[in-house]
């Protein structure tokens, strides 16, 4: 009976030790995530207590953590000053860009995943495109667009279409790749078969593809519009007062003579939360479009 009793026992041991590992793991596990986002977000929540504070609290030492007096004064001021133009011309621009970006990028990544359009490693050279610094574009894009603004105001320097085609210009290699992949990932026979009751090539992409790649283009369109949204360099060399952003407005409350930490918070998290409500909207079509063409991208 001893013997039998050994037998049992020392499994038992071992899952008791696995049991006392795997709680140890796991308790690891969430102190790290716990470190990562109290490291992730307490930039955020920073930004959002300066915002309500009053100014003696923003450089006080030790620093105030919790405001005293909350006060929303930052927002009415910075709103009533530059605040509503700069959220209008954001607002226009990353929607344009972001459309403009994803019609023209999702047709062409049609025609590479079913026509093979420019062979078998063009989406890659387009997306390469991408990995050029935007910086050693800054000299020739501002040419171009002045002269173009001596021929038409409207579409050179300072103007909300300049941005738009150029936030364009610098999605579309990302748009196309990332469609090419989701639109690899629904069987072309579907499409076979539809034109195979008369329907037109075109007719099939429009009601069949384009509705099965719903969950990608809305992963596609969130990070072309949060790049459109968050872009500064551009922003911030090709406008002046007409077509200025919320990113190039922040940096704006910084200078030589002083900064309003108060307002230029304020502003800061006006330009946080249209991307935040955005991607609560879309969590769960961008959860599932992100993992899409993952096996066949």
């Amino acid at each position: 009976m001893s013997g039998h009793a050994g037998t049992f026992a020392a499994p038992a041991r071992a899952a008791v030790r696995r049991d006392r590992w795997r709680g140890v793991r796991t308790a690891v596990r969430y102190a790290v995530l716990i470190v990562v986002l109290v490291f992730s977000l307490f930039p955020i929540l920073w930004v959002i207590g300066t915002s309500v504070k009053l100014p003696g609290e923003y450089l006080r030492n030790p620093p105030v953590w919790v405001p005293q007096e909350p006060t929303f004064i930052h927002y009415q001021n910075v709103m009533a000053q530059r605040g509503n133009l700069a959220l209008k011309n954001s607002v226009i621009i990353a929607s344009g860009a972001t459309i403009l970006s994803m019609l023209v990028g999702s047709l062409a990544a049609y025609s590479m995943a079913r026509l093979q359009t420019g062979g078998k490693h063009f989406a890659f050279w387009l997306l390469s495109q991408r990995m050029m610094p935007p910086v050693v574009l800054i000299v020739p894009f501002f040419l171009l667009l002045r002269e173009v603004g001596q021929i038409h105001p409207a579409l050179g320097l300072d103007s909300h279409a300049a941005l738009i085609a150029l936030y364009t210009v610098f999605n579309l290699p990302f748009v196309i790749w990332m469609m090419r992949a989701y639109f690899d990932a629904v069987p072309a026979e579907v499409e076979e078969s539809a034109q195979v009751d008369g329907s037109t090539r075109l007719r099939a992409f429009w009601e069949i593809t384009m509705p099965l790649a719903v969950p990608g283009l809305i992963a596609t369109g969130t990070f072309a519009f949060i790049f459109s949204w968050m872009e500064f360099l551009f922003a911030v060399v090709f406008t002046r007062t007409k077509a200025v952003t919320l990113p190039v407005a922040v940096a704006g409350f910084s200078g030589s003579q002083g900064s309003n930490w108060g307002q230029a918070s304020a502003l800061a998290v006006v330009a946080m939360l249209p991307v935040f409500a955005l991607a609560l909207l879309v969590q769960r079509h961008f959860v599932r479009g992100l993992t899409l063409g993952a096996v066949r991208g």
